[in-house]
C-alpha cells in the first residue's frame, strides 16, 4: 500500500502527534489495565507503546516489515509483541483482547474485505471488550490505495457482527491537512454494559 518506501518519514509524522490527542475519544472506553490489547496496523508503534505505558499486554500487528523495523527500533524498550499479519484475516492472532484498535486502517479495505475484517475483529474481541477505529475522509495519497467509507456505513457493518457503536465522533487533521477530516468510532459487544471507564 506504498508505506514500505516511506517508513522513516512517516513513523516521524505518526510520533509526532501524541496518543492522548488522536484518541481522546477513546479514553473513557478503555478496559482495565492488565488486559490484553491489539493495535492492528500499528504503524510505528505509537499506539501500542503508548498502550503498553498503560499497563496492557500489547500485541502490535504491521503487514509492513519497515514499520515493523521502525517500531522496533523507537520503541524497544516497551513490551509489545509485534506480529506480521493483516486484516481481514488476522490469521496469525490467537485469543481475545480487551481492547481492539485500528488507526487509520479501515479504509484500505475494500467492500468484501470490510465485511469479512467485521467478523474477525468481533471474533478477537473478549466478552465486554471494545473496537475503537479512526476513519480517514479525503483524498488518498499518491501511490496508496483507500476507498470511501462513511461511519454510516461502518456502524451498520459492525452491527451485522454483533457490535453496537456506543461512540461516535469527527476530528479535524491532527497533521493540519485541510483536505483530510477523521471519523472516530468505539463499539462493545451488544448487550454489553455501554458505561465507559475512566482507563
Amino acid at each position: 500500500m506504498g508505506y514500505g518506501k516511506d517508513a522513516e518519514a512517516l513513523a516521524q509524522q505518526y510520533e509526532q502527534v501524541p496518543f492522548e490527542e488522536v484518541h481522546g475519544h477513546l479514553l473513557r472506553w478503555l478496559p482495565p489495565a492488565a488486559g490484553r490489547a491489539v493495535d492492528i496496523g500499528a504503524g510505528s508503534g505509537r499506539d501500542a507503546a503508548a498502550l503498553a505505558v498503560r499497563g496492557y499486554d500489547v500485541v502490535a500487528v504491521e503487514p509492513t516489515a519497515e514499520l515493523r523495523q521502525v517500531g522496533r527500533r523507537l520503541h524497544g524498550d516497551a513490551p509489545i509483541a509485534w506480529v506480521d499479519d493483516a486484516l481481514p484475516a488476522l490469521s496469525r492472532l490467537r485469543g481475545s483482547f480487551g481492547l481492539v484498535l485500528l488507526s487509520a486502517v479501515w479504509m484500505h479495505l475494500d467492500e468484501r474485505e470490510r465485511a469479512d475484517g467485521m467478523r474477525r475483529l468481533a471474533e478477537l474481541t473478549a466478552p465486554g471488550g471494545c473496537v475503537a477505529m479512526t476513519l480517514r475522509h479525503g483524498p488518498p495519497p499518491s501511490g496508496r490505495q483507500m476507498f470511501a467509507v462513511s461511519a454510516a456505513e461502518t456502524v451498520a457493518l459492525a452491527e451485522r457482527s454483533g457490535l453496537v457503536a456506543v461512540d461516535q465522533g469527527e476530528a479535524p487533521d491532527r497533521l493540519a491537512r485541510p483536505d483530510v477530516r477523521w471519523s472516530t468510532l468505539v463499539f462493545r459487544e451488544q448487550g454489553s454494559t455501554v458505561e465507559g471507564s475512566a482507563g
